[in-house]
């Protein structure tokens, strides 16, 4: 079980401006924050976390949804905010029949997906 992440990014005020908006619908928000650093999640536990380190590589972090119209969510939410299409929302067959999920590239090219592996 993973209890959090950190990613390094390039700029944190338009890092974090990005993720408000796209972890939004997947209910995420920030719940804990220090200098060049914000923590994500709900009842006040950060578990995804974006941190100023410049020169981070880029890294793919995968967002569980309670459905596919959240994964849509998501991947609206992400575009609005700036994110680059990676992949629209839709069936990965190649990963299992009922795998729907969305990527974006995030400001500094991390590969960011959400996805629900419940059939519709």
């Amino acid at each position: 079980m993973i209890d959090h992440i950190i990613l390094g990014v390039d700029d944190f005020e338009a890092s974090r401006a990005f993720y408000e908006q796209a972890l939004a619908p997947l209910g995420l928000e920030v719940v804990m924050a220090m200098p060049n650093g914000a923590g994500f999640g709900k009842d006040g536990k950060p578990v995804f976390w974006i941190a100023e380190r410049p020169g981070s590589g880029p890294v793919h972090v995968a967002f569980t949804s309670p459905d596919r119209a959240t994964v849509e969510a998501f991947f609206d939410a992400a575009l609005a905010a700036g994110g680059r299409d990676n992949g629209p929302p839709g069936i990965r067959a190649h990963y299992h029949p009922t795998y729907y999920g969305a990527f974006v590239y995030d400001p500094d090219g991390n590969n960011i997906e959400a996805v629900c592996h419940l059939p519709e």
